[in-house]
């Protein structure tokens, strides 16, 4: 199969301190791609190189076979990456359906109007009932956003990630602060959305992990450390002893 997101031989210093060392790896159509990995592994600097954020110091980034190394955010945005989780850009003062109204006028390319404009437009009105729909959020659609529950605001996040249409999401780490029907919720929301939505996952909760994703890749102070099938990730000896806490 074919990657829509690639990288090869990526890498990006900060003084002596190599955040992300050689890394290549990919992102498939249709695949749940995990990237797992200790605290300081350089999963976030890698994140950040993919959306633009961050220049790498070396090694190229490629979407769909076209080069976006050098293109600036906003550009591979209009492409198709979205983000989200790590950075808010949601409205605490606006309703659920207000925030996810605003998302689809972004997509649509208009200048993004005064909300009472957004408000009146049915264009965006009715994708953003259908994606709150989609998040289990259909209840909460005149909820202040910032009167929503930790859980409903992550899910609302998504709810706004998915108003771009996106040709690929990097999710970092979705469940961070969840409980436990909070957790599951979104499990099986994104699990809902495998074969249709690339996604590249970073994840701490290592049971979602193996339940969502169709490849596993460990990055260790920097370096892909395994890469492959959730299985082999669980039976790879150095991962059991370095990351997931097991040894033997």
């Amino acid at each position: 199969m074919a990657a829509l997101l690639e990288t090869r031989r990526l890498a990006k210093s900060f003084g002596a301190l190599k955040a992300t060392d050689d890394v290549s790896i990919d992102v498939r159509a249709g695949e749940v791609h995990a990237l797992i990995g200790p605290n300081g592994a350089g999963k976030t600097t890698l994140v950040a190189q993919l959306t633009g954020e961050l220049a790498p110091d070396a090694g190229s980034i490629h979407l769909d076979g076209r080069d976006i190394t050098r293109l600036p955010a906003w550009r591979r945005a209009r492409l198709g990456i979205a983000r989200s989780f790590q950075i808010t850009t949601l409205c605490h003062d606006f309703s659920a359906e207000d925030n996810v109204a605003l998302g689809v006028q972004a997509r649509s390319g208009q200048r993004v109007q005064m909300l009472d404009d957004a408000r009146r437009d049915p264009g965006l009105r009715g994708p953003a009932r259908a994606l709150l729909e989609q998040v289990g959020l259909a209840d909460k659609a005149a909820t202040r956003c910032g009167d929503l529950s930790h859980g409903e605001h992550r899910q609302l996040e998504f709810a706004v990630a998915l108003a771009a249409n996106p040709r690929l999401l990097l999710l970092d780490e979705p469940l961070a602060g969840m409980g436990l029907e909070d957790s599951a919720r979104m499990v099986s929301m994104l699990r809902g959305l495998k074969g249709r939505l690339p996604m590249l996952l970073i994840e701490h909760d290592m049971d979602a992990v193996f339940s969502l994703a169709d490849r596993v890749t460990v990055l260790v102070y920097g370096r892909v450390v395994a890469s492959g099938p959730p299985q082999s990730i669980r039976d790879d000896p150095e991962v059991r002893e370095a990351y997931l806490g097991v040894s033997g």
